[in-house]
């Protein structure tokens, strides 16, 4: 038997996904000003573990203050919050928040001129990856529009979130070891890129494991829809098919500068799976030394 919920309690005046709007465009202001000023464009980035954190609890506040079941938004916003710390502090030991630039984007800035540069800036550096961030997190919206009670559903994706999460944590923290040693090596350790732990499975396994946790947490979203009479599939899934375009276009990028600086990357393409942890193909993996 399907259960329908009212949605009539929601009658505030602002509508939670208006002050999110706020925030991203406060947010993407920040970014373009502040990239202008500085030279450099790894704002959005500085931003991209934080802000989607701030929206699902924009979407859990107006549940909780409606007085609706808000525990599916509370456990998304949590999972959401894990996310952001996990990936906030991946980012700050990397010195991300010490001024350095993604290496991506200044050979993207020598391969184009200034004017050409500026419009990559604004349009996809700080427009579309601010939209893109509002989008992951509107399965929250969902939730909020259709506040059914939490389900052994919800459970289930939401352990499988943190599953994920765990996953992502464990490859960083492989590849941040990796990287330690090579420093520690001089700067030289083949065969230039990590191939042990899960990088055996998959080349990107933390690219794998993030962009899965956006689909969960778009699953969550739909558990509340389905719960009211809807479909398992909804507009919100834009977001999380979109992360996945720019994670798969990104890898892309960033493999065509491995294969230019190890010559062993090409094998380990041959033989290793690009994003989905897959048992290795047949053929001889680099060594690590």
């Amino acid at each position: 038997m399907t259960t329908h919920v009212c949605t009539d309690h929601y009658a505030d005046p602002m509508d939670p996904l208006l002050l999110v709007l706020i925030v991203a465009g406060v947010a993407a202001a920040f970014c373009w000003i502040t990239s202008l000023v500085t030279n450099e464009t790894s704002w959005i980035d500085r931003l991209w573990s934080i802000v989607p954190v701030i929206y699902v609890w924009i979407f859990a506040a107006a549940a909780l203050i409606a007085g609706v079941d808000a525990t599916r938004l509370v456990v998304m916003a949590l999972l959401v919050t894990a996310w952001g710390a996990r990936l906030t502090f991946n980012f700050a030991r990397k010195g991300g928040y010490t001024g350095m630039e993604d290496y991506r984007w200044a050979i993207l800035r020598g391969r184009m001129t200034r004017w050409q540069f500026q419009l990559f800036n604004i349009f996809f550096i700080v427009l579309f990856q601010s939209a893109l961030l509002v989008l992951i997190s509107l399965p929250a919206y969902i939730a909020w529009q259709h506040p059914a009670p939490f389900t052994g559903w919800d459970a289930a994706f939401a352990v499988l979130f943190a599953a994920f999460l765990v996953g992502e944590t464990v490859a960083d923290q492989q590849q941040w070891a990796f990287h330690k040693a090579k420093k520690a090596a001089g700067g030289t350790l083949e065969p230039g890129f990590v191939t042990t732990g899960l990088f055996s499975y998959s080349r990107h396994p933390n690219f794998f494991f993030e962009q899965a946790q956006w689909w969960a947490f778009y699953a969550l979203g739909a558990v509340a829809l389905v719960a009211d009479g809807g479909s398992w599939l909804n507009w919100t899934i834009a977001g999380a098919a979109l992360l996945t375009v720019l994670f798969i276009g990104s890898t892309v990028f960033t493999e065509s500068i491995s294969t230019s600086k190890y010559p062993a990357y090409r094998e380990y393409q041959r033989t290793t799976s690009m994003l989905v942890p897959l048992p290795r193909r047949r053929g001889r993996a680099p060594e690590t030394a």
